[in-house]
């Protein structure tokens, strides 16, 4: 029964790909949309049942083997994250998300199957009932859910208002116990944005962070009102003041920072239009690179280089081998130059291991070739019982993995590709005439 439906769910994934557009009605493309927007409900209520389905059966076979309470759990995450092309994180969501929808809100689930609410509201209804108990959250789920008209129209905001304030009339104790949660996991992240520009995140108590926002607000309106503003607008003062109160550093004076640069030995100098990889960011247009290296020789900035070879046919990094247990400094960082970040597919989080992708209880080396980079959670992930991982022979091109699930799936990982050589341009005597005066 589930492989016919398996066919004709791909089937009818096919039908629609072709399917023609409202030729020129508009409203025969709004019934469409509404349609479609409808089927998506229904297909997250399904994936819902499914992931919850999985697990439970996993779960089951664990325990029908013996197998200690701690690997019951194990990898599954990470193998519904890889079924749906996301990240393992996204993968422990969606987990979550179904077992609260099938075992402990029927009405939301009910909803999202006939289309009556999409997945983000249910998710948002899931998020703000977590604290409390199963019992709890059955009573929100069936206030807020067990009449469609009681959320039609309401939007985002006063779903969750409806949904936090039913919480807190149920167990306010639980509500206060989550707010101390959320503030000893306080944060400060970076994700890259838009222009080689970058997003600075502090997940903070609303009222540190209001008191911050006016702090830099007020002393950036000060400078502005004695005429030190340098003619910065107030908001790039804020800015500028953060970063100075934050690293004790003039932003007037250069910003100390450590690059890792993969790239031709031409492409600095000869100015080629091949973007650099900033370690730990991601792709930096080659201009701004250079800008940073000139800026910081003019400012006499502390600035060092660094060389990595690669095999100039394949353009692969140069491997090493070392004969301990564990990769040292110099394959670590290797590695963390191929790799850039998780080697999971679909996992961009930041390299936290070294792992062998052939452990050393099987003789696997400690070499380049055997050696990936993982985040914390796909690397113990992958130890879970039926997962498998080996390098695969790739000549001539980057660095490829082959990783096996306990369900028979595969999967491949390739290590980005390496910037290539650039030409010669005017840039480079500009760049060399900065590096022979410092």
């Amino acid at each position: 029964m589930g492989a016919v439906l398996l066919e004709e769910l791909r089937t009818f994934t096919a039908r629609l790909q072709c399917a023609e557009a409202a030729s020129g009605d508009p409203g025969l493309g709004i019934d469409l949309l509404d349609a479609i927007e409808t089927l998506k409900s229904v297909g997250c209520a399904v994936q819902a049942v499914i992931t919850d389905d999985v697990a439970t059966s996993i779960r089951a076979d664990r325990r029908a083997r013996e197998l200690p309470r701690a690997e019951w759990d194990r990898g599954i995450a990470s193998q519904i994250a890889l079924a749906r092309r996301e990240s393992p994180n996204r993968g422990g969501r969606h987990l979550g998300f179904a077992q609260a929808l099938v075992h402990e809100m029927p009405h939301t689930l009910a909803m999202l199957q006939t289309g009556r609410l999409n997945e983000w509201r249910a998710t948002l209804l899931v998020r703000e009932t977590a604290c409390l108990s199963a019992a709890d959250r059955g009573i929100v789920d069936r206030r807020l859910c067990s009449d469609p008209a009681i959320l039609d129209g309401v939007g985002d905001r006063g779903l969750i208002a409806r949904a936090k304030a039913l919480a807190v009339e149920l167990d306010a104790a639980s509500v206060v116990r989550r707010h101390r949660k959320a503030v000893s996991e306080r944060r400060v992240t970076t994700r890259p944005a838009p222009d080689s520009m970058a997003y600075l995140s502090v997940l903070m108590p609303v009222e540190q962070a209001v008191c911050l926002q006016a702090t830099l607000g007020r002393d950036a309106n000060s400078l502005i009102a004695t005429g030190d503003s340098g003619g910065r607008t107030r908001n790039q003062l804020m800015v500028d003041l953060l970063f100075e109160r934050g690293t004790g550093a003039s932003v007037a004076s250069g910003v100390p920072v450590a690059v890792n640069l993969v790239l031709s030995d031409e492409t600095l100098p000869a100015g080629g239009h091949e973007a650099a990889q900033l370690h730990g960011f991601g792709p930096v247009p080659a201009g701004i690179a250079r800008q940073l290296v000139a800026d910081a020789v003019d400012r006499d900035t502390e600035t060092s280089l660094r060389r990595v070879y690669s095999c100039p046919h394949s353009g692969a990094l140069t491997a090493m081998e070392s004969q301990s247990r564990t990769f040292p400094k110099s394959l670590r960082k290797l590695i963390d130059l191929r790799d850039r970040t998780c080697r999971t597919p679909w996992c961009d989080a930041p390299i936290r291991h070294h792992d062998h992708i052939r452990s050393r209880r099987k003789l696997g080396k400690t070499t380049a070739r055997n050696g990936s980079g993982l985040c914390e959670a796909c690397n113990y992930a992958k130890e879970a019982p039926g997962w498998t991982a080996r390098p695969v022979h790739n000549p001539g091109r980057t660095h490829l993995i082959d990783l096996g699930t306990p369900t028979g799936h595969h999967y491949r990982s390739a290590a980005p590709p390496l910037p290539t050589a650039a030409r010669q341009s005017e840039v480079e005597a500009v760049l060399i005439a900065h590096l022979r005066a410092s």
